[in-house]
């Protein structure tokens, strides 16, 4: 199970090891950061990831953001609540891939009304699996 840490939703997507496939799931809202952990639990406790991907925003140049260190500690607390493994994935630019896949699909570019973050945690996913070959 994949995420896409966000300071007010949290973008999940699930996969699959073995078929190498991924999947979108709703959005988690956030506050300052904090989802709504009766909700991740609900999630984890449906489709019992082996292991959980936290996206890690770094900058362009590779060095740590201040959004990435939150990334960091949610994924500590990820741990810390659920005992699961976590491994954080460089994210640069899964936003913006996203944003471009979803204006294929028809996107209008409204993305507070109809958010891209479930894929983009797909697309996070995406790339971890592709490091497990």
């Amino acid at each position: 199970m994949a995420f896409d840490f966000g300071l007010r939703q949290i973008g999940v997507a699930t996969g699959n090891t073995l078929l190498g496939t991924t999947q979108t799931l709703p959005i988690l809202r956030a506050r300052e950061g904090i989802p709504d952990w009766e909700a991740v639990d609900r999630l984890v406790a449906e489709w019992l990831p082996d292991l959980l991907v936290v996206g890690e925003p770094l900058n362009m140049d590779g060095s740590s953001s201040e959004l990435s260190a939150r990334a960091n500690k949610f994924a500590r607390r990820l741990h810390g609540r659920l005992g699961l493994k976590v491994e954080m994935v460089d994210e640069r630019l899964s936003s913006f891939e996203a944003k471009q896949i979803s204006r294929q699909q028809g996107h209008r570019g409204d993305y507070n009304r109809d958010p891209i973050d479930s894929l983009a945690a797909e697309l996070i996913l995406q790339t971890w699996l592709g490091q497990q070959v």
